[in-house]
C-alpha cells in the first residue's frame, strides 16, 4: 500500500500542528515547511522539515517532489496579533501573504501536487448585516488587511484551479485547543486570571477546535474532485462566551468567584457551515468545549501547584 505525500506550510503554528497531526494519524507522509523547526512532541510521528518563510525567495521543489497534497496554513504575522498582524509594515505583509503564498501555490502546481487546501479566515466576511447569518454564497466584505490578504489568497490559488490541480479555501473561525509544551492557548492565561480572583471582561465569538479544522481538511482530501475544486467552505462550531468557559472551571473547582456577564452577542454573525458537514464533517460541540477547558484547567493547577517543600 502506498501512503500519500502531504506538504503542510506553518505545520508548526498552533493550527498547523492539529492539521500535521491529523494526517500522519490518518496514515500520510508529512512534510512541513516552517521557520522554526519543530520541537520533540510536537508531532505524533515522524515528519521532514524544510526551514522556509513566506516570501523567501527560494527553491521550493525539493518540498513538493511526489507530493500529492499541499495545505498552506502559514501566514506572516506579528506574534499573537493577526487583526493588525501587520504591525508598521501594510506593504511587506502584503507582499509576503499574498505574493508569497502564491509562489507557493504555483511551486506546488508544477511539482504536479494533485490538491491545494488554503487556510483562509471568517475575516474576509467583513462588516455584515447585524444577526445575517454567514454562507459561502455571501459576499464577502473585507475591512480589515488581514481579511483582505487572506481573500487575496483565496483568488490567487483560485484562478491556478484547473483538471488536475484541484483547489480549496477553508473559512477559518477563531480556533481553540491545548498548545503544545512550552506554549500557551488563549486561555488559559483567562483561567488563570479568574481562578486568582481577577475579573474577567464579557466576550463572546465563534470558535472551532482545531482537532476539527484537521478533520475538515482531511474531508476535503477524500472528497470526489468536482464536490471542492474552486470552492470555499465555512469552518465554525460553536458560540462560546467566556462565562461559559468560566462555568465549566468553576463546576469544576466549587470555587465562587463570580463570571463575567455574558456578552451581547444579538448583532454578531454566526457561520453556516452545511456545505462542509454535507462532506461528513462532524464537530466536537459542547462536549468537545467541555472536556478541553478541563484539560486546560488540569494542565493550569499542575503547572502553579506549589513544589513540595524540601
Amino acid at each position: 500500500m502506498t501512503f500519500p505525500i502531504s506538504v503542510v506550510s506553518g505545520g508548526t503554528g498552533f493550527v498547523g500542528r492539529f492539521i500535521v497531526n491529523g494526517l500522519i494519524e490518518a496514515g500520510h507522509h508529512v512534510r512541513v515547511i516552517g521557520r522554526h523547526a519543530p520541537n520533540r512532541g510536537d508531532f505524533v510521528g515522524p515528519v521532514a522539515f524544510m526551514t522556509a518563510s513566506l516570501g523567501d525567495e527560494v527553491d521550493w521543489s525539493p518540498a513538493f517532489n511526489g507530493a500529492s497534497n499541499f495545505i498552506h496554513a502559514a501566514f506572516d504575522h506579528l506574534p499573537g496579533r493577526f487583526r493588525g498582524g501587520e504591525g508598521l509594515d501594510p506593504e511587506g505583509f502584503k507582499n509576503r501573504n499574498i505574493n508569497g503564498s502564491e509562489a507557493l501555490f504555483k511551486a506546488a502546481k508544477s511539482a504536479g501536487v494533485a490538491r491545494a487546501i488554503f487556510l483562509s479566515t471568517r475575516a474576509v466576511y467583513g462588516t455584515q448585516p447585524p444577526g445575517k447569518i454567514l454562507d459561502e454564497d455571501t459576499r464577502p466584505h473585507a475591512d480589515t488587511l488581514y481579511g483582505e490578504v487572506k481573500l487575496a489568497g483565496e483568488r490567487r490559488l483560485q484562478a491556478l484551479a484547473d483538471a488536475r490541480f484541484c483547489t480549496t479555501s477553508l473559512r477559518v473561525t477563531g480556533v481553540y485547543g491545548p498548545a503544545t509544551a512550552g506554549r500557551e492557548d488563549k486561555w488559559t492565561p483567562m483561567i488563570r486570571s479568574w481562578l486568582a480572583g481577577t475579573p474577567i471582561e464579557p466576550r463572546a465569538g465563534t470558535e472551532v477546535h482545531g482537532r476539527d479544522v484537521s478533520r475538515a481538511v482531511e474531508l476535503l482530501l477524500e472528497a470526489p474532485i468536482d464536490d471542492v475544486s474552486g470552492k470555499v467552505f465555512n469552518v465554525s462550531d460553536l458560540m462560546v462566551d467566556n462565562s461559559d468557559i468560566l462555568a465549566i472551571v468553576q463546576e469544576a473547582t466549587g470555587l465562587a468567584h463570580p463570571l463575567p456577564p455574558a456578552a451581547d452577542t444579538t448583532a454578531f454573525n454566526p457561520m453556516a457551515t452545511e456545505r462542509l458537514k454535507a462532506l461528513g464533517w462532524h464537530p466536537g460541540g459542547k462536549r468537545l468545549l467541555q472536556e478541553t477547558v478541563r484539560d486546560l484547567l488540569v494542565a493550569v493547577e499542575q503547572v502553579d501547584r506549589p513544589a513540595p517543600a524540601a
